[in-house]
């Protein structure tokens, strides 16, 4: 098959695009009742669902360790002598940023900020509370965020470029489905995953352009309001849609290296001229804190503290959602740019790199903003996206530093977008890994709408239940990868006879690679006639 013919619209677009119409149209001719049963679902799930939730993420860190730590973390994700196709640092800068960017500014001073008023278990405005807030904060954005689109990553890495797969969803699931998932049950696979990326992607489009408005009113003194954020959505779409219409090893590839210029900058400026030893301190301290007390927050829901339970519920569980709702998304872009790398490298790549970033991210600007909370005050009734910049213009230069701020959330915005719609493309064109330019455009279209209807349905609590309902049925579908996952792999391993090799890495272990591509292109060409 050719990839003039992967590239034709599959039933998967039309199903996805005509339920997406509906949640529009649904949003804003019914905004009021739309909010209240967002609402009441996400109150459902984190109610009813916590436990499965909780115990699922942190299954998905055992599953990934399962590769790391086995011979199996030897195969290629591709031919055996097969490079990568991205150089690393651009590698590791397009990952991160498709996975955490416009979150990550966000969250970066307001989440430590939040959690230091109001902890799950020590005394708000505290020393203790200062620590709980950046273990809290680097728990969340670190290990089982990656983790999860590792999953997904590794299921379709191996898929698409040793079995020769289009890149869906659905087919990872092969091992187990068989030939159903190029019938209605692949079909329906594939429409849960792609209306869950729009669903996922929309709610951080949604926080970027909160922050952009939040961040030209506190500068400029523009109105902060749905009007300036839509006219904001417009102006960034047709920036995004400029860089989708460019192509992957153009537009993603140069914004991503932008990105981490620019988020680099901003972090070196605040820990030189912030509380440079506090910062170091309070980094070593809490993330040793962290660690300590790893598996005990990772099954903590909180049975009988209903308050706890209800924070959990509110900071935890809607993460734990947000990144299953990200995951096909992320997971589906993660492999496409990591051919060439072995199982072992892509997952502790994955894993481990920005997880690391994440952790020095959260202490350089929750320190900083906690710190001038308790010297100069100010910042307790500030709304969530304004935070950062408060925190900014309490320091020297504060002016051009917010306006760098801005600059980079912007850019973050449009790699976000412009790496979805190239997703979404793929999902809906048979995997494709060119898909049509109009195909993007539609779904960058939809992922814009979604955002305005999500910010105009009830703001940030309907961008935070939007994450954790679009998830639920996702995560059914996550279970089944890791096990298709395992036994695809466990499959090719023992093909291979890796189990009994000396040297992975010798001469041996080449030619007997080398031996199986042939074998693997005979079948896929049997397969094709």
């Amino acid at each position: 098959m050719n990839e003039n013919d992967k590239a034709r619209l599959t039933p998967v677009f039309w199903i996805a695009l005509a339920m997406v119409t509906v949640l529009v149209l649904y949003g804003v001719l019914f905004s009021e009742n739309f909010e209240t049963v967002t609402g009441n679902l996400q109150g459902f799930i984190t109610s009813n669902f916590s436990w499965y939730y909780v115990s699922l993420t942190t299954v998905f860190i055992a599953f990934c360790l399962v590769f790391v730590l086995t011979p199996m973390g030897q195969i290629r994700l591709g031919k055996p002598t097969e490079k990568p196709e991205f150089r690393t640092l651009s590698w590791f800068a397009m990952l991160f940023s498709a996975g955490m960017g416009i979150g990550l500014v966000f969250w970066g001073a307001a989440e430590p900020l939040s959690h230091f008023f109001t902890p799950p278990t020590a005394e708000p405005g505290t020393d203790e509370a200062m620590k709980e807030s950046l273990r809290r904060s680097f728990f969340h954005w670190g290990f089982h965020a990656w983790a999860i689109y590792a999953v997904v990553g590794l299921a379709l890495a191996f898929t698409q470029f040793r079995r020769n797969e289009p890149g869906l969803i659905s087919r990872t699931l092969r091992p187990i489905l068989g030939k159903r998932v190029e019938g209605p049950v692949g079909t329906a696979i594939d429409v849960i995953a792609v209306f869950a990326t729009v669903a996922g992607v929309a709610t951080s489009l949604g926080l970027g352009v909160k922050q952009i408005n939040g961040g030209l009113h506190y500068l400029f003194n523009v109105p902060n309001n749905i009007t300036v954020q839509i006219m904001i959505i417009i102006v960034i779409t047709v920036l995004f849609m400029y860089s989708s219409w460019t192509g992957l090893s153009k537009g993603i590839q140069y914004l991503s290296n932008a990105n981490m210029i620019l988020a680099g900058l901003l972090m070196i400026f605040t820990l030189v001229v912030g509380p440079t030893v506090l910062i170091l301190n309070m980094w070593t301290d809490t993330f040793g804190g962290m660690i300590g007390s790893f598996v005990q927050m990772s099954y903590d829901v909180a049975p009988l503290n209903q308050d706890k339970n209800d924070w959990l519920g509110s900071w935890t569980i809607y993460y734990w959602g947000w990144w299953m709702s990200w995951s096909p998304f992320v997971g589906i872009f993660i492999a496409r740019v990591s051919r060439g790398r072995t199982i072992r490298e892509f997952v502790l790549a994955v894993m481990i790199a920005p997880a690391a970033v994440s952790f020095v991210w959260f202490s350089i600007f929750g320190v900083t903003a906690i710190n001038m909370e308790k010297t100069i005050g100010g910042f307790s009734d500030l709304a969530t996206e304004i935070v950062l910049f408060e925190m900014l213009n309490n320091m020297p230069m504060g002016l051009i530093i917010s306006i760098v701020a801005v600059l980079l959330i912007a850019t973050f915005f449009i790699t976000s977008a412009d790496s979805a719609t190239f997703v979404l493309g793929m999902q809906t064109t048979n995997g494709s890994l060119t898909p049509p330019n109009k195909v993007k455009l539609i779904w960058g279209a939809a992922q814009v709408l979604i955002a305005i209807v999500l910010l105009m349905g009830g703001g940030l609590d309907a961008l935070q239940a939007a994450a954790i309902i679009s998830a639920f049925p996702f995560s059914i579908i996550l279970i089944l990868m890791m096990i298709a996952t395992y036994k695809d792999v466990a499959k090719e391993q023992k093909a291979l006879n890796l189990l009994h090799e000396p040297n992975y890495e010798g001469t041996k272990y080449e030619k007997l690679m080398k031996d199986h591509e042939k074998k693997l292109e005979r079948e896929n060409s049997e397969k094709s006639e």
